[in-house]
């Protein structure tokens, strides 16, 4: 699979007064392509303020760097603009991080990962959802990199220009397609779920053989049906006696 990155100009934006311009030409823009970058943490409990918000069109890419200039109020003010629809994957997250640098109300956000399944797409990621799209590949070797560094290096701004391009370019093409049938979303919701279910078997069948013991035989997808069938009438039944114990109770 062709690795691909994006090949338009990239502005790094790091100083207060870069920021009205760079404003002014994504106000002309209907849709554009959202990511953010922060440090990563390699502790649990540890995070850190976003570093970066990359705002990509399809032959421009802006990188703020939110360390160096904050989040400027004509920054959020585009995220508040209901007339330019901004793109992003795992979007509130992105959000509710630049929320964090400076308070606004989003408006016209748009995550990817809300629609995909629609077009009987079942992976999330974005490396993945490139592939589906576009039978191309995108790197993601930089994401683990430090953010806040003085200055980035030409790997990561382009690491960074990609994954907004790349998500404008995801939603363009869902666009561009039919969604699929309701019925025809959940078949293959239900196969996902199955073929799931059986690599699961799989690894443990695999883990007992490892220590000499023969795995049991599993049920059919039938049977795992009217298990979880089974399960719930017990449940409902179990829920009416205690709600007769409490009457009992009462009186």
């Amino acid at each position: 699979m062709p690795l691909v990155a994006f090949e338009g100009e990239v502005i790094v934006v790091d100083r207060e007064e870069q920021v009205q311009e760079a404003v002014d030409y994504l106000r002309t823009q209907r849709v554009i392509g959202v990511d953010t970058e922060s440090r990563p943490s390699f502790q649990r409990g540890i995070h850190y303020p976003t570093a970066l918000v990359q705002i990509a069109t399809r032959d421009r890419c802006y990188l703020f760097r939110l360390t160096h200039i904050g989040m400027p109020q004509a920054l959020a003010d585009v995220f508040a603009d209901p007339d330019i629809c901004k793109v992003g994957l795992a979007f509130k997250d992105d959000i509710n991080g630049l929320r964090r640098r400076r308070n606004f109300t989003p408006a016209n956000c748009v995550d990817v990962q809300s629609m995909v399944e629609q077009y009987g797409i079942l992976d999330m990621g974005l490396q993945k959802l490139f592939a589906i799209c576009f039978g191309k590949k995108i790197s993601k070797s930089q994401q683990l990199t430090n953010w806040e560094n003085a200055h980035l290096t030409p790997e990561q701004a382009r690491y960074a220009s990609t994954d907004a391009w790349a998500t404008l370019l995801i939603y363009e093409d869902l666009l561009a397609h039919e969604p699929l049938p309701r019925e025809e979303v959940i078949r293959l919701k239900t196969a996902e779920k199955e073929r799931m279910i059986e690599h699961q078997q799989e690894i443990q069948d695999q883990r007992l053989r490892e220590q000499g013991i023969e795995p049991p035989p599993h049920l059919t997808p039938e049977e795992r049906k009217e298990h979880q069938a089974q399960k719930k009438r017990e449940a409902r039944k179990r829920k009416r006696q205690r709600q007769a114990t409490r009457k009992k109770l009462k009186v």
